[in-house]
């Protein structure tokens, strides 16, 4: 049967933090690069210093050997010739050698899904009982789903209890159809009965007729690797004959991950692996050895219970997450998928304008965040989170939430106008709200320096300690009180309301009709050509009134 499910409502995605299992690691190896640093050179003597705490560092954190040893000799080989001695920084580009060295053994480049060129693309789902495949399968639906695709899933696993209960209620939650005609075993004191490769067999040929152009089968697994679960995983891939085969490995079983995957790779073969459970505290060094031991790429990483805790595996964003780099990349990436572009816009108009930025554009900053997910694993995407972890797992996300709480316990007027919020209002707001008077002040406090921050960009003068922006609104003007945006006198809100739609209209009358661009120009695009620029192929694009636009 299949299931009605319904649309998912919005969630976030959680791309970015560094996962769990590596933390110590990343530890480790922070402490080892901190005694390289301000060094004008490296002696062979500093250099084996670091190669050995960097072993033991990778051999605690379950990290195979023959790994570990290959690992450690492509390091010492390079940081030993001239690409570190002619260095103008030795310590840092060690560091770099590390980086690239960790890029390598995850995989050096991104694997994509191999679509197939007749739909369905059939996918089937291998590994051991608990290691996480049939919430995977709900959470590998809901992101291609997101791509706009329209996969199903099909539940071949007849002999976990309920397991086909779980992934009906994943697939509701993705909103994503399943194909369940057995209904499985509901206690372990039952035997399964059904067949679990006619039912893989007949879901693919139901997504068929549906136009369905994914399949994602979730298969059975054991405790531990027998023949009966490698004959099964092999009759249904003969019978599907799946464009890829997954094989989810628990990140936090240690070194028995790598001799699970070689024995999934020669008793079913398998195209691509995807690391479940990278929240937990694990070693996690298995995750880095089943590349190399298995010469098959890490496609997918697992890291948490929620849907939208999936990412794609990027080796090079992953080696810079461990060692502390940050993701700048995938916080990009985060923010195009889940930010408002028309609310983006309006922010822009504002500052180019130079209006002021209110405790509403505040807010509605604050639920633009929001909707990029939790706000602790933004902040580890940044370059040198990791040194502040601490801190930051201290950090409550509820704390976005009484921010919101406050500001909406205000009046519109107030939140134009904050500088009128006197103690009885204070009062009166922190009672609205649930807060103390004391997070009152410290929020108004906070927004009047981000408020003076956006002013002083708004008109030339850069980000604070930063040189003025050239070019920028008001950046040539001189002297207190020019160039400043007019404000409503009145402090009644009728009458301000009334003042502001007046100035307005002025200002309205008194634009130029034909606009400018920010290089100068005009609204042809005379005597400007992006081309005479050497901008990467493709940015002429973002600047506007260009030749050809």
């Amino acid at each position: 049967m299949i299931p009605s499910a319904g649309p998912p409502g919005p969630a976030p995605h959680t791309e970015g933090k560094c996962p769990a299992v590596f933390n110590s690691l990343s530890d480790r190896l922070a402490a080892t690069f901190k005694n390289l640093k301000g060094k004008g050179r490296l002696s062979e003597a500093d250099i084996d210093a670091t190669a050995r705490e960097i072993r033991r560092a990778l051999l605690d954190a379950d990290v195979a050997v023959p790994v570990v040893r290959e690992f450690i000799g492509h390091i010492k080989e390079r940081s030993l010739g001239e690409e570190v001695s002619q260095a103008l920084n030795p310590g840092q580009q060690v560091v770099k050698i590390v980086n690239d060295e960790l890029v390598n053994i995850l995989g050096g480049e991104t694997r994509r899904l191999h679509l197939a060129k007749n739909p369905p693309t059939v996918i089937m789902l291998v590994g051991l009982q608990g290691a996480g495949k049939t919430t995977l399968a709900g959470k590998l639906s809901r992101h291609l789903k997101g791509q706009g695709h329209t996969p199903m899933l099909v539940a071949a696993d007849l002999q976990r209890p309920n397991a086909v209960r779980q992934l009906q209620i994943n697939g509701e939650r993705a909103g994503v159809p399943v194909f369940a005609p057995h209904p499985g075993v509901s206690s372990e004191f039952e035997d399964a009965t059904g067949d679990p490769v006619q039912v893989a067999r007949d879901g693919v040929a139901e997504a068929r007729a549906r136009y369905n152009d994914i399949v994602i089968i979730d298969t059975a697994g054991r405790l531990g690797v027998d023949q009966e679960l490698m004959r099964q995983a092999a009759d249904i891939r003969a019978a599907v004959q799946p464009d890829e085969v997954l094989f989810v490995l628990d990140a936090m079983i240690g070194q028995d991950a790598v001799a699970t995957a070689q024995a999934f790779n020669e008793g079913v073969g398998f195209t691509g692996v995807v690391l479940s459970k990278l929240d937990g505290d694990a070693r996690g060094g298995a995750a880095l050895s089943v590349r190399s031991v298995t010469g098959k790429p890490v496609m997918f990483a697992s890291t948490g219970e929620n849907l939208d805790d999936f990412e794609v595996f990027h080796p090079d964003r992953m080696a810079s997450r461990i060692l502390d780099m940050g993701d700048v990349m995938s916080l990009i990436e985060q923010a195009e998928r889940s930010w408002d572009k028309a609310e983006a816009e309006k922010m822009a108009r504002k500052f180019v304008d130079q209006e002021d930025f209110t405790l509403d554009d505040f807010l509605d900053q604050m639920q633009q965040i929001k909707k990029m997910g939790s706000m602790k694993k933004l902040l580890m995407m940044m370059p040198g989170a990791q040194g502040m972890r601490q801190q930051l797992e201290q950090f409550d996300d509820r704390q976005v939430d009484r921010i919101e709480a406050i500001i909406r316990s205000m009046t519109p007027h107030e939140r134009v106008a904050p500088k009128i919020i006197n103690g009885s209002r204070r009062a009166r707001i922190a009672r609205g709200s649930g807060v103390q008077v004391s997070e009152v002040n410290g929020l108004l406090e906070r927004f009047g320096q981000a408020q003076k921050m956006m002013k002083k960009m708004a008109a030339g003068g850069g980000m604070p300690g930063m040189p003025g922006m050239p070019g920028g609104a008001g950046g040539a003007r001189k002297g207190k009180g020019k160039g400043k945006k007019a404000k409503p006198r009145s402090g009644n809100p009728a009458k301000a309301a009334q003042e502001m739609r007046e100035l307005e209209e002025r200002r309205k009358r008194s634009a130029p009709q034909v606009p400018g661009s920010a290089f100068g120009q005009g609204a042809d695009g005379a005597g400007f050509d992006p081309s005479s620029l050497n901008l990467p192929k493709g940015f002429e694009k973002y600047l506007g009134g260009g030749p050809g636009q």
